[in-house]
């Protein structure tokens, strides 16, 4: 009888081997890249744009650092999923006040999550809020505030739908000098027992691990780290820990994570990149050669399904970021305005394969850009009193974006008179082309001469938009510090 059942089914074990490698397939390929959508510029392209920008770029996965009404209402009825951000300066009203958390979540989650909505799947409470340059300032509200906001989740009836994560910077585990290898990771000793409780509610919760890697940092930071190291294409010399292969230092970071979850208890915790990317002006690295490297490099290693030496499978990332930010604080360093995958105008800077298959494959632009005027504001030739004239270039600059001069960057070679045009078109252009905004006491004129040169434009704002105040200090800034040597010794040369 068992023989007749096993010629029985027989003939269909070509189905299911055919059933089992295309659904195997599926999950291989079914991974898809997300990006963190920044709002910190003076005159923003309309949200519905931008959106449809990302549906045509296949983009299925969104962050945002805040809920902002304009975006949300732009991503009624999309498939796109949105990890939805709260923060920082929220995080001890919702720790102290659990009807707060309620009400944010009653009217940025529940508002927008219903058939035909807004397909939210995270919520971000804060942002790296365990960052050392914090200095601590988070760390007793966090996990209070992020208690209360899954219990308001819970309580709307989502708690299988939307779930609550903190996303962290790579600063909050490290190891240790004497041993300085991935598999020594552990959490950074002043906030260890406060993020293994954050920890332990997210794997109550079946919520994720949310950290921030950023490889361009390392090589910012110290001149003699192994440039070849901080890409995916194997040109760097290998490091050995133990019987494991690391050949780029973003394997390492992630694996120092994994070795910390690990040694913790917490080997089955989903791990999320809620940031990583690469700038493309603002540094003597930072370029769309690079960029483009890197970033192209990153989508394939972590849609492969290969993961990292110390744990498989595709790697779920959000790149950093969609669009220049031309009003980010730059204490960090003047490359924080330049990380978009965009221009400011919503066109891509580079070819970017986003399904990880490295092809030559462009990017999508946002369609129906509208400029201002092709005018310019540059430094008036005829000018002959030129005391007031570095006041005059540290105020444009002070009020507008001028790090594309900045050492190592794009406009770095300009002349003296260039500096000034470049300053006081960029003013010119912030405040929507006002006449009386390109004088500078005789210093400055307009022209209908585009005085851009082949590495340095001079870009002409666009008219979507209005002009906003440039925020500087805010406790949401992204100060992203890799900090100390927490991979290994190649790290910490100096």
């Amino acid at each position: 009888m068992a023989r007749e059942r096993l010629d029985l089914y027989l003939p269909l074990v070509p189905f299911f081997l055919v059933l089992f490698f295309v659904v195997s397939d599926a999950k291989r390929t079914s991974t898809s890249v997300g990006v963190n959508w920044g709002t910190l510029a003076t005159n923003q392209l309309p949200a519905e744009r931008i959106v449809k920008m990302l549906k045509d770029n296949g983009f299925k996965k969104l962050k945002l650092f805040e809920a902002d009404e304009k975006i949300l209402a732009a991503l009624i009825g999309t498939d796109i999923e949105v990890m939805l951000g709260i923060p920082n300066y929220f995080l001890k009203e919702f720790a102290n006040k659990p009807e707060a958390a309620a009400a944010w979540v009653d009217s940025n989650v529940t508002g927008w999550f219903y058939d035909g909505g807004v397909k939210i799947k995270y919520v971000a409470v804060g942002n790296e809020p365990f960052l050392k340059e914090y200095n601590g300032i988070y760390l007793e509200s966090t996990l209070p505030a992020l208690r209360n906001v899954q219990r308001a989740i819970n309580d709307a009836s989502l708690a299988q739908k939307v779930k609550a994560t903190v996303p962290f910077n790579a600063d909050v585990y490290e190891s240790p000098g004497v041993n300085a290898l991935p598999s020594a990771g552990d959490f950074r000793s002043d906030v260890k027992d406060a993020a293994i409780e954050i920890i332990q509610y997210l794997s109550l919760h079946d919520s994720p691990f949310t950290v921030n890697i950023y490889p361009f940092l390392s090589l910012q930071g110290n001149d003699h780290f192994p440039i070849e190291f901080a890409f995916f294409d194997g040109e760097s010399t290998p490091i050995k820990d133990g019987d494991r292969i690391y050949t780029n230092v973003f394997d390492a970071n992630l694996d120092t994570l994994v070795a910390a979850l690990d040694k913790n208890g917490f080997s089955d915790v989903t791990i999320i990149i809620g940031e990583v990317g690469w700038p493309t002006d603002g540094d003597k690295n930072a370029n769309t050669q690079n960029a483009r490297r890197f970033n192209q490099g990153l989508l394939k290693h972590a849609m492969s399904g290969n993961g990292t030496p110390a744990r498989n499978g595709s790697i779920n990332v959000y790149l950093f970021s969609l669009i220049d930010e031309n009003a980010k604080d730059i204490s960090p360093g003047t490359f924080e305005r330049h990380w978009g995958i965009f221009e400011f105008d919503g066109k891509p800077k580079y070819e970017l394969d986003l399904t990880g298959k490295n092809g030559n494959k462009g990017l999508a632009a946002v369609e129906g850009v509208r400029y201002l005027s092709k005018k310019w504001c540059v430094f008036n030739p005829d000018a002959t009193d030129l005391e007031d004239l570095p006041d005059s270039i540290s105020y444009a600059c002070a009020h507008s974006d001028c790090t594309a001069l900045g050492y190592g960057s794009s406009c770095n070679h300009l002349s003296s008179e260039g500096n000034a045009s470049y300053a006081f078109n960029m003013y010119y252009q912030v405040n929507n082309q006002n006449d009386g905004n390109c004088d500078f006491t005789g210093l400055a004129t307009v022209t209908g001469e585009d005085p851009s040169d082949k590495g340095c434009q001079f870009p002409v704002m666009i008219s979507d938009g209005s002009p906003g105040i440039l925020r500087r200090g805010a406790l949401g800034v992204l100060l992203r510090i890799v900090g100390g040597c927490f991979v290994f010794l190649l790290l910490c040369l100096n």
